[in-house]
């Protein structure tokens, strides 16, 4: 049986977006039913990882504290929902950097199959821009795409990696994988 295994990108996916950085807790607001489909995927036996671009942190607009503490409103925001976020993936480095952490490249998810010790070939990977699908098909995942966030502008833009799957926002993404694995 295939691993039970979803990733998320964070802004634009599981909350709002900003083109200012969500730069404290306060800044973080889940888009609607976005805690809900992750709670229904922890119940469903699925493990929850977030790979996220964290570019603010090697900007100077925060803390790698004040990341933390994002995350950490994040993890009891879908603990209050019934739900678990099993890890987080960042990359903290600025745009201009050289790492290959960095979406489109696939160093998160290169992290996260080495972590969870995991082939993501055909691993669902959900996200709201170019990058997010670019990094997850080179790592041999399932991009989805949402429309939530820039993900219409991304839609739009088109250059979609191959096989890209498209959905209204997360919650519809969660039912069609649930929908998938149900007998």
């Amino acid at each position: 049986m295939p691993t039970k295994l979803v990733i998320l990108d964070r802004d634009g996916v599981i909350n709002f977006d900003s083109a200012q950085f969500i730069k404290n807790p306060a800044e973080w607001k889940p888009i609607p039913g976005s805690l809900e489909a992750i709670a229904r995927l922890t119940q469903s036996g699925y493990k929850v990882v977030v790979a996220t671009n964290q570019s603010g942190v090697g900007r100077g607009l925060f803390d790698m504290e004040t990341l933390n503490l994002i995350h950490s409103k994040m993890h009891k925001a879908v603990v209050e929902q019934g739900g678990r976020i099993d890890a987080i993936f960042y990359c903290p480095h600025a745009a201009d950097s050289k790492c290959e952490c960095r979406k489109p490249k696939p160093g998160m998810f290169k992290r996260i199959s080495e972590t969870f010790n995991i082939d993501l070939n055909g691993i669902p990977a959900i996200g709201d821009s170019l990058r997010d699908l670019q990094a997850c098909a080179a790592a041999g995942c399932q991009p989805m795409l949402v429309m939530t966030g820039k993900g219409e502008k991304t839609r739009a833009d088109g250059e979609l990696p191959a096989g890209t799957q498209e959905f209204k926002d997360l919650s519809a993404a969660i039912d069609a994988i649930l929908k998938e694995t149900t007998p």
